[in-house]
């Protein structure tokens, strides 16, 4: 029978998504458990699948696409959930595809470095074939939980 996630779990959670580079010491004077029973936590919260896995929060800006936008998207009514993934996902300036139920079909998060640049993509987009129509928005601003 699998272990239920207990508050433990969750607050070792909440401080990897915090900073992921944190070390299983400073994790286990967090929790008040030993260094070996916090590995041994997360350890199988990744092999059960609730974590999937470690990242890196990058500032766009920096590397030159500091325009952020989203774009919603509409397909052709025959369009399978995994084509929709497929088609936007090998663009490069694509970061993020989440299919939807009702209309938009699918909301699709953009890195472009300017105006010019996120319209050559939705031009792209619009290309594919089975998009029938776009929406966008420019994001002024973003707050993430970390």
């Amino acid at each position: 029978m699998a272990r239920q996630i207990d508050g433990t779990d969750r607050l070792l959670v909440e401080l990897l998504r915090a900073d992921a580079r944190r070390t299983y010491s400073e994790m286990a004077t967090e929790v008040g458990l030993s260094v070996a029973a916090v590995k041994r936590r997360v350890d199988r919260l990744r092999e059960t699948g609730v974590i999937t896995g470690f990242t890196v929060q990058v500032d766009h800006a920096k590397l030159g696409a500091g325009v952020e936008a989203f774009i919603e998207l509409r397909f052709l009514g025959t369009t399978r959930v995994d084509e929709i993934v497929r088609s936007v996902s090998t663009i490069p300036e694509v970061q993020a595809v989440f299919t939807l139920a009702g209309d938009p079909d699918a909301l699709v998060q953009l890195q472009v470095r300017d105006l010019a640049h996120l319209q050559q993509v939705i031009d792209t987009l619009r290309r594919s074939g089975s998009v029938t129509g776009t929406r966008t928005l420019m994001v002024l601003g973003s707050w993430l939980r970390r």
